[in-house]
């Protein structure tokens, strides 16, 4: 394998697991980050590892690569938990998706059956089945799938345990430092900073998020626009006597319980730029949602209102290969499964930029498509 020299634009989640998977594999990483690392998006995600609850009848392609990083997020805790020396919070706790009139029964009963076609371990449960599970659940839950295997991770301590982890392994972390262009080349393509320093490298991946179409030199003719989409979450704190168990999921809200008591209640998805204001509908809308599936969040502390801008590219789904400018690789556009995708997209964006070989989980991504 040929040891090249990688720099990263982006410091969240994807761009610091893959700049550390790079590093494992005897690559010399830099990363470069506009504000600070984890701070974005992957810092306001809730964690949510649920590739069954998500299953969508128009993404196939999505789904399988959705189920293929979920089964690799173990050996992903495991390698990151050794290189950073403590725990991110993963485990396995399931997901409830639940109904609560005729309508999102209905559609609930689709994907239910969309999902045992596919071969998914899912269960369909009555209102009072899903309370026994969960207790609670609103008295109006009329019927409900569990989705077992979904599971959950401290996004916040993935990100902390990652910078650890690239820092002792010989990773360069610079934070605040803002990449103002990309000289694309082959064989040794150029960052350009605020300050005008160029730095040169053997390979450039963009994975910047929503400001992914920010960076100079990146053209419309060969590169897949990415647009901001809005994200506005709470963050409650579970009390002694008011604990969930699974991750639930309504129709118009989720909620995710952490180990550490926190319950991420969210989330609005709204085309406003990049406009980052909290706003009193957002969180009504969200926290409305919410209750009407599980009332008693009513009387919870309120830790924190977050909000995010998630990267959306034309479809939806993610960006991420070879781009037709020499020597600029694209992993990006990972709209609501980034946390999710961190495992797959990481691993096989390092082993294509080793010269593995091409990873066959982009075929439906790639930048070429548009």
């Amino acid at each position: 394998m040929t040891v090249k020299s990688i720099g990263i634009i982006g410091g969240g989640i994807i761009g610091l697991a893959t700049g550390w998977q790079l590093v494992r594999r005897g690559h010399s990483v830099t990363i470069f980050e506009r504000s600070r690392f984890g701070q974005e998006a992957s810092g306001v995600a809730a964690g949510m590892l649920s590739a069954d609850a998500e299953l969508g009848f128009e993404e196939p392609g999505l789904y399988r690569a959705s189920r293929e990083s979920l089964k690799r997020w173990p050996a992903f805790v495991r390698a990151l938990e050794s290189d950073c020396g403590h725990s991110v919070g993963f485990g396995a706790t399931g997901t409830l998706v639940v109904a609560d009139d005729q309508d999102s029964e209905a559609s609930l009963r689709r994907m239910y059956d969309f999902q045992k076609d596919e071969g998914l371990r899912v269960e369909w449960l009555r209102g009072e089945e899903a309370r026994d599970l969960e207790p609670f659940l609103s008295p109006g839950i009329v019927s409900a799938v569990l989705a077992p295997e979904d599971q959950l991770v401290d996004n916040r301590l993935v990100l902390q345990g990652l910078q650890t982890a690239l820092s002792a392994s010989g990773g360069v972390l610079r934070e605040r430092c803002n990449v103002a262009a990309i000289v694309p080349g082959e064989g040794d393509p150029i960052i350009i900073l605020d300050d005008k320093s160029q730095i040169e490298f053997d390979q450039i991946v963009v994975a910047s998020g929503a400001w992914s179409s920010q960076i100079k030199g990146l053209t419309t003719e060969t590169t897949p626009r990415i647009r901001p989409v809005k994200g506005q979450i709470l963050d409650l704190q579970a009390q002694p006597s008011f604990e969930l168990k699974y991750v639930v999921r309504g129709p118009r809200a989720y909620l995710v319980p952490h180990k550490d008591g926190r319950i991420m209640v969210g989330a609005t998805s709204e085309e406003m730029g990049f406009d980052k204001q909290i706003t009193a509908g957002g969180i009504y809308s969200v926290l409305d949602g919410a209750w009407e599936i599980v009332p008693g969040i009513y009387d919870l502390p309120l830790n924190s209102l977050l909000v995010g801008l998630r990267p959306g590219s034309r479809d939806n789904l993610p960006v991420v290969g070879k781009s037709d400018l020499p020597g600029v690789y694209f992993a990006t556009g990972h709209y609501r499964h980034g946390i999710l995708h961190t495992a797959l997209t990481s691993e096989e964006v390092a082993l294509e930029i080793s010269d593995v070989y091409d990873s066959p989980w982009f075929s439906d991504f790639r930048p070429q498509r548009f």
